[in-house]
């Protein structure tokens, strides 16, 4: 019998802001509704966020056209604040979002287990779209 390996995939991008706006702007969910989708013709809904160990957050994410939609949830395990931030998803994946700070610049590194349905290079492309979603935001904010 083999064990189980998990696939960790990694994404992430040098953002040209302080690491504490950099934290507001990923952490606020006025703000996560207008930066988290992969496309323009997905769209963050609803966000609510309860940044803590034992918090819960969910993001309802939408195709424009309505043909779509899921919610993606999930449980805090930590959060550092202006560090690092760890949590469990809804389908028992873990992720680790590593914020790196180097004055008027921060780096998010975000660290993920891969699902089963899409392949390895389709999922770093969606988060990679995302964080450069979130850069493009943080930068013009």
């Amino acid at each position: 019998m083999s064990a189980n390996k998990k696939t960790i995939i990694t994404v992430s991008a040098l953002i040209s802001a302080p690491v504490e706006k950099v934290w507001d702007l990923w952490t606020g969910p006025k703000h996560i509704m207008q930066w988290n989708n992969a496309s323009e013709d997905w769209v963050t809904s609803f966000a609510e966020n309860d940044l803590r160990a034992g918090g819960k957050f969910v993001s309802r994410m939408e195709a424009k056209d309505g043909s779509d939609g899921f919610d993606f949830t999930g449980s805090y395990t930590l959060v550092k604040t202006h560090r690092q931030i760890e949590y469990i998803l809804g389908d028992d994946r873990t992720v680790s979002i590593l914020f790196e700070a180097n004055g008027a610049e921060t780096k998010i590194i975000e660290s993920f287990e891969a699902e089963q349905i899409n392949t390895i290079d389709l999922q770093k492309t969606g988060w990679q779209a995302i964080l450069n979603n979130f850069k493009k935001y943080a930068e013009a904010n």
